[in-house]
């Protein structure tokens, strides 16, 4: 099966250029750097050694981030390399990589396109987050002998069955990396049931996504922020997917034609136009962020179409909606940078991505999981009773930092297979 894998990449490789460009056209991939994705690059590899992070979109790379900076305090001679396959990612790492940490988009999965990343890049160690598993990719890693890492695996039931299909050829891809750390006990389990050599590299658990700082605010535009909103009642819907604008909005309109706010920040800000079109449609008055439209009293709706700003509005909201949860497909997002500001969030009922730290928050008392349907009941309680929110907030906090322990766990586990000095 992994030969017959290789055979159609690289037969696909003819047809990736164009496949590229269309995806560029519909806004998915960025129109100046989208030869990355065949290998190809502007930049030039520094010299020495350079340890390779892979995480696919925004929550994978930003978990990375923490054990970036600890590499680089502890190893100040490694290079290092994070590559992300979406738009978003690169535009918010541009704003939160450390000093001298390079980014990529990550090559398809061509055996063109990975031999010329790996031949410009020349990585001593990958490092690959969660669950972004691909044949060509690790076939020539191993077959360069350049040792390969697995953190924060999350592993679905829906991935394990896929597994379990190609059983042999997904136990041999999974043998090959030197170590294994799950990030919660379902996917532990389901990595060690691939076979006794796949067992053998599963390592101690670690969860990467509960690492890493508060999202950065930005106090200049709180503060402009604030003089605009005034004393105004502030509901954040952060991260949203659609469908779930119209129907937040809907949610709260008694509450906003009360005088609340109600601010829109969606997951992929190219929805923009579409987002507002609806709203509007609703009968609300809308003001649309990146067009520098101000928010008067009469604006009841605050399209924030920006990104590298969720800090500066976690920090202005009086309750946080998690989007991404109210309807099923994208398995929620994460409760934790939110938590790090001491704001508690209200989650949809898919939160497959993050049902771990969601359980515990919930048991905590740090958030609330409800669903499209009750969602008016919860929040209407919410907006009358804010003593509960204030509580709510404060054990959302405390939690965060409670979870700042798998930081040393990792670095235990990495550092033993960081290479040594170059000569």
């Amino acid at each position: 099966m992994l030969a017959l894998y290789r055979q159609a990449m690289r037969a696909f490789h003819g047809f990736a250029p164009g496949v590229l460009r269309r995806r560029v056209a519909e806004g998915k991939e960025n129109a100046a750097r989208w030869r990355e994705r065949l290998g190809e690059s502007e930049k030039t590899r520094p010299d020495g050694r350079l340890v390779w992070f892979h995480g696919v979109s925004v929550g994978e790379s930003l978990s990375a981030l923490p054990v970036i900076e600890a590499i680089r305090a502890a190893r100040p001679d490694l290079n290092v390399l994070i590559t992300s396959a979406t738009i978003t990612s690169a535009e918010i790492l541009s704003q939160r990589l450390p000093e001298g940490v390079i980014h990529q988009f990550a090559p398809v999965d061509t055996p063109q396109a990975v031999r010329a990343f790996l031949d410009r890049w020349r990585p001593d160690l990958a490092v690959l987050i969660e669950s972004d598993i691909w044949p060509v990719l690790l076939g020539e890693l191993d077959a360069r002998r350049i040792p390969r890492i697995l953190l924060s695996a999350r592993i679905t039931e829906k991935t394990a069955k896929g597994w379990r299909r190609f059983r042999a050829s997904m136990s041999s891809l999974l043998a090959g990396f030197q170590l294994i750390s799950a990030q919660d006990g379902a996917s532990e389990n389901r990595l060690k049931a691939m076979g006794p050599k796949v067992a053998a590299r599963v390592q101690t658990r670690a969860n990467l996504k509960t690492l890493g700082a508060a999202p950065p605010v930005d106090a200049a535009k709180v503060k402009a922020l604030k003089a605009m909103i005034g004393g105004r009642f502030v509901w954040l819907a952060s991260s949203t997917h659609p469908g779930e604008e119209a129907l937040i909005a809907q949610t709260l309109e008694p509450g906003l034609l009360g005088g609340d706010l109600l601010i829109l920040a969606p997951r992929h800000p190219v929805r923009a136009g579409e987002i507002r079109a609806g709203v509007a449609a609703m009968g609300l008055s809308v003001a649309q962020r990146s067009l520098n439209e101000g928010v008067t009293d009469r604006v009841q709706v605050y399209l924030a179409d920006t990104l590298g700003e969720m800090g500066t509005l976690f920090t202005l909201s009086d309750i946080v909606i998690m989007g991404g949860s109210f309807f099923e497909g994208v398995g929620g997002h994460n409760p934790l940078e939110p938590a790090r500001l001491g704001k508690s969030v209200v989650t949809g009922p898919d939160i497959a991505n993050w049902r771990g730290v969601y359980t515990d928050l919930v048991q905590d008392g740090a958030a609330l999981k409800t669903t499209a349907e009750a969602l008016a009941a919860v929040v209407r309680r919410l907006r009358h009773h804010p003593d509960e929110v204030y509580a709510m907030d404060r054990r959302a906090l405390a939690f965060s930092q409670r979870e700042g322990g798998a930081l040393a766990t990792v670095m235990a586990l990495l550092t033993p297979l960081l290479p040594d000095a170059a000569p």
